[in-house]
């Protein structure tokens, strides 16, 4: 049985909006203040999940990302590279754009049940998929790489608030990664 797993960067606002400055917003930029080795290699800790699972994105994170991993060659950027990765679209997404790359087939919460049972999927970024699959109570875990900034505004990861159970903790870089389940799901 897989996991659904959400990776953000998150401020301790909980703004997700723009954390690398591409999207030109007010806020943005937050994560890059620290440079970029706070945001480079394997923060969220996904390892063999890269190798095993899949990533899924919506189309402008997909479309953003494949402008920047394919031209990376450290080994963090080759198993990215290297990973399955699928796009919730309407278009047809051409593989030749980021290796391994293919739309889902079907509507996105379908997919993910029925994906969810035999392998894990992380959705990094894509904040109105995370927003349909909590919706759905799809999400199993999140992978919050919090910064130590506060930016006032911006798109929040839980506009109407959550409860969640936190099931692990430590400084990556200079931000903390916390993994957290939801609570019923969490073991006490």
């Amino acid at each position: 049985m897989g996991r659904l797993i959400v990776a953000q960067f998150i401020t301790l606002d909980g703004v997700v909006e723009d954390p690398d400055g591409s999207d030109g917003t007010a806020c943005g930029g937050w994560a890059m203040r620290y440079g970029p080795q706070g945001v480079a290699g394997d923060k969220f800790r996904l390892g063999p999940i890269l190798n095993q699972g899949l990533l899924l994105f919506g189309r402008r994170t997909w479309e953003h990302f494949s402008a920047l991993w394919p031209t990376r060659d450290d080994p963090f950027s080759q198993a990215m590279n290297a990973a399955a990765k699928v796009v919730v679209t309407h278009h047809e997404v051409d593989p030749a754009g980021w290796a391994n790359s293919s739309r889902i087939p079907e509507p996105l919460a379908t997919w993910v049940a029925g994906t969810v049972q035999t392998r894990d999927i992380v959705v990094i970024g894509s904040g109105s998929i995370v927003a349909q699959l909590a919706a759905a109570d799809l999400v199993d875990e999140y992978r919050l790489l919090t910064f130590p900034v506060a930016v006032g505004a911006g798109r929040r990861l839980y506009p109407n608030g959550v409860q969640l159970c936190l099931t692990a903790a430590e400084r990556v870089g200079p931000a903390t990664l916390a993994i957290y389940t939801a609570e019923d799901e969490a073991v006490l």
